[in-house]
């Protein structure tokens, strides 16, 4: 809590803060080109912040046309690799120096706790923007054994211009996992951010020319799905396309590639992570602090949130007993209040969809053993169904809220056949103290990432996406984020005397 300031401090840097508003093309903000907007608005209280460019396709086909200058003239992609890096690790410090102002709107633009805006969201995206940039110049390319009549070189290239769709989730951190990767290859970008969050991807970009990236290599069109996200989807002049998200939308995206140029693709979509608790886990206390913190950080409106409490019966009821202790950490309410742990359902449509799993639960007879309540139209408390099969819709859907569903199992045979029986694949938790048993889970679950005896999504150097449903075309986090922003090309070099055996009549 170090970088935390008092709820005063905060709505003092609130009061005055101004926010940018129109789409920042070619190192310029600009309105759209139908002079639109929508509105941005405060989940947590409903206030009007701003009115944000609502772009269109002539929007985006002028921002590709931008990306796609400043890629081939190699303004950025044909520098020096220690120059890319220079500037990256400038936007860093940059984005350090600016962290109160960003860490308050980001707050206020999702209704996110500003404490995690500060320690989690700001110190994650200055880490990892420094750490691809000191990637730049430390990946190594290769060559083959070909034998001594030639040279086979493997070598690294940008992909091109790149299209990114954002989620609203956590809009300083996905636009850092998505630019970082791309900006550091030498792509040029095109973002698109959630229509509800654009504000700091906005300020980002405004921060990223103060840096030294040339201007066009850093674009922020904003506005709706249909009429942003599906134009950059089918452009024919974008040549990858990365996107957050639904698997819903994660299913338009393979058509648009395929409707279009074949661009390479690469999604990130849903999730609903087994947590599995074995009868020989120890420190129960702790086990019931992290699924709390699985189910119920940033709201359960996180692709890999524990939604799914996949506990044997003798542990059970003291397990239960420790999870509501521990619930009353979750403080709910004003998101600039650092002592809050929970904010606000990020609009009116998703606090209706994460109520109706509440009533949902309530009218299935599940045992309610903490919360189910609702504040202010904004605000649904930590909450916690027993009895859930997990057939059942709050069991097998992606409820994007703080819900946890409690399924009871007799063993550990039973514990991981219901963890695989999802349509999601993309992070899982199993607490046991039995070392076998965690390794033999861990490759037993079929998830991208298996945390043992703790929740969480590894770090940095670690690759984060899913398998079946929850993921496609690659992953985010790691050198392999930095490896699907580039294509590998083969350069062969003959040596040989140019000498043939045998004769030709």
């Amino acid at each position: 809590m170090s970088n935390v300031l008092t709820e005063q401090e905060y709505q003092a840097i609130a009061s005055p803060l101004t926010f940018p508003t129109m789409a920042f093309i070619d190192g310029k903000f600009r309105p759209a080109k139908s002079e639109k907007t929508f509105a941005s608005l405060n989940p947590a209280t409903g206030e009007h912040l701003a009115d944000i460019a609502a772009c269109g396709k002539e929007d985006v086909d002028f921002a590709v046309e931008k990306a796609r200058e400043a890629y081939d003239d190699g303004r950025w992609s044909k520098l020096h690799p220690s120059e890319r890096k220079a500037s990256l690790i400038k936007l860093s410090k940059l984005v350090l120096r600016n962290r109160h102002e960003l860490a308050v709107m980001e707050s206020l633009d999702s209704g996110k706790p500003i404490s995690d805006c500060e320690n989690i969201d700001i110190e994650e995206f200055v880490h990892i923007m420094k750490w691809h940039a000191e990637l730049i110049d430390k990946i190594y390319d290769q060559t083959a054994p070909v034998g001594p009549d030639a040279i086979s070189m493997i070598v690294r290239e940008p992909i091109g211009v790149v299209g990114a769709v954002l989620p609203w989730n956590f809009p300083l951190l996905m636009l850092v996992w998505k630019i970082a990767p791309a900006l550091a290859a030498g792509c040029s970008m095109v973002i698109k951010p959630a229509e509800q969050t654009s504000l700091t991807a906005l300020r980002i970009a405004e921060l990223a020319v103060e840096a030294g990236i040339p201007r066009g290599v850093l674009n922020i069109v904003t506005g709706g799905g249909a009429e942003v996200g599906e134009p950059l989807g089918l452009h024919m002049d974008v040549d990858m396309l990365t996107f957050t998200g639904s698997t819903a939308t994660g299913r338009r995206f393979l058509r648009y590639s395929a409707d279009s140029n074949m661009k390479k693709v690469v999604l990130e979509l849903g999730g609903k992570t087994p947590c599995i608790v074995l009868d020989d886990a120890e420190d129960i206390d702790y086990v019931a602090q992290q699924v709390c913190a699985a189910a119920f950080w940033n709201m359960g409106e996180n692709c890999s949130a524990g939604s799914r409490l996949i506990v044997q019966a003798g542990i059970k009821d003291k397990l239960l007993e420790r999870i509501k202790v521990h619930a009353r950490d979750w403080k709910i309410g004003n998101p600039l209040d650092p002592q809050n742990a929970l904010g606000a359902m990020i609009d009116s449509n998703h606090f209706n969809k994460v109520e109706s799993y509440l009533n949902l639960g309530k009218k299935a007879g599940y045992e309610l053993v903490l919360g189910g309540n609702t504040i202010d139209g904004r605000f649904i408390e930590p909450t916690v169904f027993d009895g859930v099969s997990n057939s059942d819709e709050l069991a097998r859907d992606e409820i994007f809220g703080p819900i946890l569903s409690v399924i009871t199992v007799q063993s550990y045979d039973e514990a991981i056949q219901v963890a695989n029986d999802t349509e999601y694949g993309l992070a899982a938790s199993v607490f046991t103290a039995n070392g076998k048993k965690a390794i033999r889970a861990a490759q037993a679950i079929k998830a991208g990432t298996v945390t043992v005896n703790c929740f969480g999504e590894g770090d940095i150097t670690t690759p984060f996406g899913g398998y079946k449903q929850s993921g496609f075309g690659g992953r985010d986090n790691s050198i392999h984020a930095h490896d699907q922003y580039t294509e590998l090309k083969t350069i062969w070099i003959d040596l040989s005397d140019g000498q043939v055996d045998g004769s030709i009549d």
